[in-house]
């Protein structure tokens, strides 16, 4: 049988002509969008007179983007087809309508978006959640609740698949209807960090994985700072919950602000190395936030509510009349009250917050009387 060239394969909307123009070398997000401009289509681009082609790009590129593909783009483009045949798995290009509004608005999106999962969820109401892959357990604790709170909200919470802040928040995310968007640095195909394996696989099935990376995109350093955009590019706003002075979640901080989006921070102890980066967004600017409620307000105005919140309210009236005055371990309440580790923790998390206990060494929790 003779061989077929993939170039010439379809599935969907020429999806190979899009990755031939996407894989050539030096043409990014930007000049590739001013080409589509120019010449309508990917067919367009890579049917157009040199000279035509050289006014955008120059010549270099324009004879590049003539000549014929080289063995890896073709290699790119059978493994993407084949990917393609498994159900669940979607390329998004830049003149998609199911490509996210929010995402083409910023200054240089992805020609291509790989998704893996519910793709509807790029185009919902969302806010991103960022913060230290070593948070404290008081931090991880945090984004989770305060995901949950979104999610049951209905936003779609939006974070990086790293450990840490962005796991929790994940985590948070899925236990409500809003669900959540992992955007990575690598191809759609690969897990990274491989300890979120079992994560990953719960977000494909009921929220959404995306990359701008081929499949098969290694894990490179220089990755993860441009996924950032990507992250507050989707998002209304970004919530950082625990940062380091020098870190990549204020990368995303500051992507947000340039893109229009509103940044907020939770605040922490001034003697926290992770509550370093938090303050001086707050310094710069960033929403000083202590409930889900002053996020909400933010991006859903004049939101009532929902039935859940209103449940995790009264839980938490009636673990606080639990909870006595005597200090408590986390583990004893759980089991006196019959709560699982993830719901008490939220509950604990809108009390402290609302003053109502502190925390003591030794991980015990105390009452305190208003």
């Amino acid at each position: 049988m003779q061989d077929t060239d993939p170039t010439q394969q379809t599935a969907g909307p020429d999806i190979s002509g899009w990755l031939r123009l996407a894989l050539v070398p030096g043409i990014g997000c930007v000049l590739g969008a001013r080409l589509l401009d120019a010449f309508g289509s990917p067919a367009g681009v890579l049917t157009a007179s040199r000279d035509a082609v050289a006014a955008i790009c120059g010549f270099l590129l324009a004879d590049a983007i003539a000549a014929a593909p080289p063995a890896s783009t073709r290699q790119v483009i059978a493994r993407t087809q084949a990917w393609l045949a498994t159900s669940g798995n979607h390329v998004l290009t830049l003149h998609d309508p199911a490509y996210p509004r929010m995402l083409r608005e910023i200054y240089d999106p992805p020609l291509l978006l790989y998704a893996v999962g519910r793709v509807e969820l790029l185009s919902a109401v969302s806010v991103a959640i960022v913060g230290s892959r070593n948070a404290s357990n008081q931090g991880k604790a945090n984004a989770q609740a305060f995901a949950q709170a979104f999610s049951n909200a209905g936003l779609t919470i939006v974070s990086g698949l790293a450990l840490g802040i962005d796991a929790a928040a994940h985590e948070g995310a899925l236990a409500g209807p809003g669900s959540t968007v992992a955007v990575i640095g690598t191809g759609a195909d690969i897990v990274y960090p491989s300890r979120n394996h079992k994560l990953a696989h719960r977000i494909a099935d009921t929220g959404c994985i995306i990359s701008e990376y081929s499949l098969g995109h290694p894990v490179l350093a220089s990755n993860f700072p441009r996924r950032n955009r990507l992250i507050s590019g989707l998002s209304a706003g970004v919530l950082v919950v625990e940062a380091a002075a020098q870190s990549g979640s204020l990368i995303t901080a500051r992507m947000a602000a340039e893109q229009g989006r509103d940044v907020f921070a939770i605040p922490g102890s001034i003697h926290a190395p992770m509550s370093k980066g938090c303050h001086q967004l707050i310094r710069e600017g960033a929403k000083l936030v202590d409930s889900a409620a002053d996020v909400l307000g933010e991006i859903l105005p004049g939101a009532a509510p929902s039935d859940g919140e209103d449940a995790a309210a009264a839980s938490s009236g009636q673990l606080l009349d639990a909870l006595g005055y005597d200090p408590v371990g986390a583990d004893a309440l759980a089991q006196a009250c019959g709560l699982d580790a993830g719901t008490l923790s939220a509950h604990l998390l809108t009390l402290e917050l609302a003053g109502h206990l502190e925390r003591l060494p030794g991980g015990l929790i105390q009452r305190v009387n208003r």
